[in-house]
């Protein structure tokens, strides 16, 4: 049996005892999995239009406004990874080719390999929040950590402290280039992935740096990129981690408190949900990655209207931010996280 202890600011969560997946997504109408061309390419346009919108600002920008332009055009891509994530989880198009070709399309000025971080993806989906499997921001157990060399420890304690908003790009270089990261089967697949965007920057880049210069480069697109990680490191982080939801190991994991209760939803500014396609409304999309983006709002409500009890939801701040990162560190079996500063160091 298991029990989750997550709280809400305004009380207890139920917990979740002997709740099987199969009984949530029998409450789901079937109307929330349904595909709809329009709306699908309707998002593709929108991020599309404020990605180009976003670079006519900067190069239009005074130096004193590059910052603004540059949260918006990050802001607008980090849309363009939501729609290969749709595409990722076939949730696009009916079409495996039309999914395959758009989410490559979408991921390469992401730099994105598009079936790496796609089979990987999958993998975080069928073991969220299971210590030893789950492969996105896991937190180390302090063994693990203590064994590494001090480099390396100084590297993940800023990763999970002041600079959680890089680590994304720690995730993306170290992973997503590598075919020995998923079964021999689907090697191919990634190469061809990795091939698409390393030629891609491959000609792009000296282009950008040849007609505009190195600053150029960091103007058009580096800023943005780096923009882009933050909301994909802080949405990842938020989307998972608190205090009092727990990473279980697989004796005792369940993929319904996993999916229903280890995963938050998170109200961001209007503007930043819209750029980025409501990928913050991630129950739902946890349930089951069958909901296209566009109905992830409508099958919030009805998911909160039958299980609002065991539902976490948070709105971002810099309090919440600094809840987070002041205390998720290293994994703890009974008290979900500990801190670098609780952690008692072998003499």
């Amino acid at each position: 049996m298991t029990v989750t202890t997550n709280r809400l600011a305004e009380g207890e969560l139920t917990p979740v005892r002997n709740i099987s997946m199969r009984e949530i997504l029998k409450t789901l109408p079937a109307d929330y999995f349904q595909k709809d061309r329009h709306k699908a390419w309707g998002q593709a346009l929108l991020s599309i239009v404020a990605a180009t919108l976003g670079y006519v600002a900067i190069a239009a920008s005074p130096w004193f406004l590059l910052p603004v332009a540059w949260i918006f055009t990050g802001t607008a891509l980090t849309g363009w990874f939501v729609i290969g994530h749709d595409c990722g989880h076939r949730s696009f198009a009916k079409r495996r080719w039309v999914n395959d070709w758009v989410g490559h399309i979408f991921f390469l000025p992401l730099i994105y390999p598009f079936h790496s971080w796609r089979l990987l993806h999958d993998h975080h989906h069928l073991h969220t929040n299971e210590q030893g499997e789950d492969n996105a921001w896991f937190p180390w157990e302090a063994a693990y950590y203590l064994h590494m060399p001090a480099l390396v420890q100084w590297g993940y304690r800023l990763m999970r402290g002041s600079l959680w908003w890089l680590a994304s790009i720690v995730h993306w270089s170290m992973l997503h280039f590598n075919p020995a990261n998923v079964a021999p089967r689907d090697r191919n697949k990634v190469k061809l992935s990795a091939a698409v965007v390393i030629l891609f920057a491959a000609v792009v880049f000296p282009t950008l740096i040849i007609t505009t210069g190195f600053w150029g480069f960091v103007k058009f697109w580096l800023m943005p990129w780096l923009v882009y990680h933050f909301w994909m490191s802080t949405f990842t982080l938020v989307h998972h981690t608190d205090p009092e939801i727990p990473f279980r190991p697989t004796e005792t994991w369940s993929a319904a408190e996993a999916q229903l209760s280890g995963t938050v939803h998170c109200d961001y500014p209007r503007w930043v949900e819209i750029l980025c396609h409501d990928i913050n409304v991630h129950i739902p999309h946890h349930l089951s990655t069958g909901i296209p983006s566009y109905n992830l709002r409508s099958a919030h409500r009805h998911i909160k209207g039958q299980w609002g009890p065991y539902l976490r939801e948070e709105v971002f701040s810099w309090a919440l931010m600094k809840r987070i990162v002041r205390n998720c560190h290293l994994y703890h079996p009974e008290k979900a996280y500990q801190r670098f500063n609780d952690l008692e160091r072998p003499l």
